[in-house]
């Protein structure tokens, strides 16, 4: 069975103890004859709400296959460790070998601002087409108002028309 436990770091603690200390969450797991499958680490995070009066924290996704037993084993040694704020475990139906949601959102960012150059911003014609997509889908009042604003240009008014079209 594959279980998916994510806990949240005190943001006082580096990044390197961090990693220590999920280092020997493993070793527990490991001892209960457990297996770790995938280990993100997310890095520092703004928190939803204040926990214990911190706003940030250390993100950790640990994903486990093995016997209820590792994961109690992993979530008593998690109770007793006074530098974790928070957890959650969850049980999987299948896993997946794609990083998780947070380590891709990461990915894409980073290709698309290495991607930006002075080539591609020239091209107005897209951001221009998306905002009359974007005009489309606000109240019509919104958009009666939006619109007379862009057709004062009449760069904006030929791709208006042409997206249109």
């Amino acid at each position: 069975m594959y279980y998916e436990t994510i806990f949240i770091v005190n943001p006082d603690v580096s990044q390197e103890n961090t990693e220590q200390l999920t280092d020997e969450l493993v070793e527990r797991v490991e001892k209960a004859a457990g297996r770790i499958v995938k280990r993100e680490y997310w890095g520092s995070r703004p928190l939803a709400y204040s926990i214990q009066k911190r706003k940030r924290g250390h993100y950790i996704l640990l994903v486990t296959d093995g016997e209820p037993q590792a994961i109690q084993a992993l979530e008593s040694a998690i109770r007793l460790e006074e530098r974790i704020l928070r957890f959650l475990t969850t049980r999987l139906t299948e896993l997946s070998d794609a990083p998780s949601p947070l380590a891709r959102r990461k990915t894409p960012a980073a290709e698309s601002t290495e991607e930006t150059t002075p080539e591609t911003t020239d091209d107005s014609k897209p951001a221009v087409e998306a905002d009359a997509t974007e005009v489309e889908a606000k109240t019509p009042e919104a958009a009666a108002t939006e619109a007379d604003a862009t057709e004062a240009t009449p760069e904006a008014a030929s791709t208006s028309e042409e997206a249109t079209a």
